[in-house]
């Protein structure tokens, strides 16, 4: 985030209240909305019982619930409540801007904290990726941020997400943003760091689909259940 704007995220962004909506057609989850000071977003609470971690996933520049490669996230969403985990998948307010995005995202990160969850798993696709990092990089209740064939615009934080652990994936088939941007993050970045790249693989990962969602179901459950110091 901008130096000049660095204020505590409560003085820039509040959640005035949280409403029940219902979901888009075919989806699974609970539908909510957050009114806040500067406008309302959506999200998808995928709620585990009694849960103590949680995850935040987001979306490319265009915003959604989708993810990657079709129902991603929503998988790996309910995949994981059996594990204890609670994810929350979230749209923007203001999609393809970096700054509004985070704060959304940091939102997130308050309802979760509030709820009794402990510091949660960010991850991002496309755009989305580059709003994880900013995230991350200012938040203290982050431990772990995950950017899946992220761009380099808005990225420029990713010194700065460490102590928490960084995973960078991308595929080198991406035609729309090179793995070298992935590269680039990574080559940022502090420890722990991990760069993970799929041969053959697209901007939208579907053609490692199996090998990413694998990925992500040990990457995450192993970073909640890791001791990190935050500042």
């Amino acid at each position: 985030m901008p130096e000049e704007q660095a204020r505590s995220v409560d003085e820039l962004m509040s959640i005035r209240e949280v409403e029940n909506i219902g979901l888009p057609d075919g989806d699974v989850g609970e539908g909510l909305r957050f009114k806040t000071n500067r406008g309302d977003f959506d999200a998808i609470l995928h709620r585990a019982p009694n849960a103590g971690h949680g995850v935040i996933w987001v979306c490319g520049a265009r915003g959604g619930f989708g993810g990657p490669g079709p129902g991603t996230y929503a998988r790996m969403a309910e995949r994981f409540i059996s594990e204890g985990i609670t994810s929350l998948r979230l749209d923007y307010r203001n999609a393809n801007d970096v700054f509004e995005c985070a704060l959304d995202l940091l939102a997130g990160v308050s309802f979760l904290k509030g709820t009794g969850h402990q510091p949660v798993v960010v991850v991002g696709h496309s755009f989305g990726g580059a709003v994880v990092i900013a995230a991350g990089a200012n938040s203290s209740h982050i431990k772990g941020v995950v950017a899946l064939s992220p761009q380099t615009y808005g990225a420029g934080m990713a010194g700065r997400v460490a102590p928490r652990r960084l995973l960078v994936v991308h595929g080198k088939a991406d035609t729309r943003l090179s793995f070298a941007c992935g590269q680039q993050i990574y080559d940022m970045a502090n420890e722990p760091k991990e760069l993970v790249l799929y041969e053959g693989a697209e901007h939208r990962l579907e053609e490692c689909r199996d090998d990413l969602e694998d990925l992500l179901g040990r990457w995450v459950p192993e970073t909640l259940a890791e001791e990190i110091v935050l500042a």
